[in-house]
């Protein structure tokens, strides 16, 4: 479990990034900071991991002040994931994936088998393992950042934007793989995202956020499209503008359901069909 305690963060230049913020985030479960760019979200999550230190206030993993943890160490155990994967252009694909762990004191050989069992994980071939990053696809190299955030089997894992820099096809595979990879290894993740389509995908606790990091409402996917707590917020997830108001369509090929922008968001399977 991660908790803020009155965390506020503000800059040498002034700006009050953060300002006063508690929260609790559940263990094994996927949390997701949602918001407008220059409300926080961001420096919330570099918070956990201590690349951004709070002016004030505390945060505690599993009841331990992080503060008290030396910056180095507490990386080491948390995965991060960022946009454009960040991997290291001179490495190996293996290599990268292998980095914390041989940085541990995992021997090499070691940690490259750890590197290919995840490849497999995340959907790569264990073919591309020899490969250097400039000769993979956007989505490849995102595949092998998520393997480098699991590669020390951490129990947090932060991801920040990891998929806004591909195109959209690939990154409904990325946002169907995340969620497969959850069922199967049941981490702690906190995502940052701008999209609150992908946040409510992904999110099993939305934390939708406005300037300075002030909680315009935090639950559930279902809570917040059924009870949007204010106008900031049902306009930010568009229920008012009947975005996500749904109705029945019928096609050539049966009964859809259509939201308010016409977009098909499933099908009407009738009694003893296959699902």
């Amino acid at each position: 479990m991660i908790e803020f305690r009155g965390v506020s963060k503000q800059f040498f230049d002034g700006t009050r990034a953060v300002e006063d913020f508690s929260l609790v985030i559940p263990a094994h479960k996927t949390t997701v900071f949602v918001g407008s760019s220059g409300c926080g979200k961001t420096t919330l999550l570099r918070m956990i991991n201590r690349m951004v230190d709070p002016t004030s206030g505390v945060i505690a993993i599993d009841g331990e002040d992080i503060a008290a943890t030396s910056a180095v160490q507490l990386r080491r155990g948390i995965g991060y994931v960022m946009q454009n994967s960040g991997l290291l252009p001179h490495l190996t694909v293996e290599d990268n994936i292998a980095t914390v762990p041989v940085l541990q004191g995992v021997k090499k050989t070691q940690a490259r088998a750890r590197a290919r069992e995840l490849m497999v994980t995340v959907g790569l071939d264990q073919q591309m393992a020899r490969r250097y990053p400039s000769q993979l696809s956007g989505g490849q190299q995102q595949r092998v950042g998520v393997a480098r955030g699991l590669a020390a089997d951490p129990n947090i894992l932060l991801m920040d934007e990891p998929f806004g820099a591909v195109d959209p096809i690939v990154r409904a595979d990325l946002q169907q793989e995340l969620i497969r990879l959850q069922v199967e290894i049941g981490k702690t993740i906190v995502f940052v995202t701008h999209d609150i389509e992908e946040a409510f995908l992904l999110g099993d606790q939305v934390v939708i956020l406005q300037v300075g990091a002030h909680i315009a409402q935090v639950g559930s996917p279902s809570e917040i499209i059924e009870a949007p707590a204010s106008e900031f917020v049902a306009s930010f997830i568009g229920a008012q503008r009947g975005a996500r108001a749904l109705h029945l369509k019928q096609t050539p090929r049966g009964t859809v359901v259509v939201d308010g922008q016409g977009r098909t968001q499933g099908a009407l399977i009738a009694e003893g069909e296959p699902g």
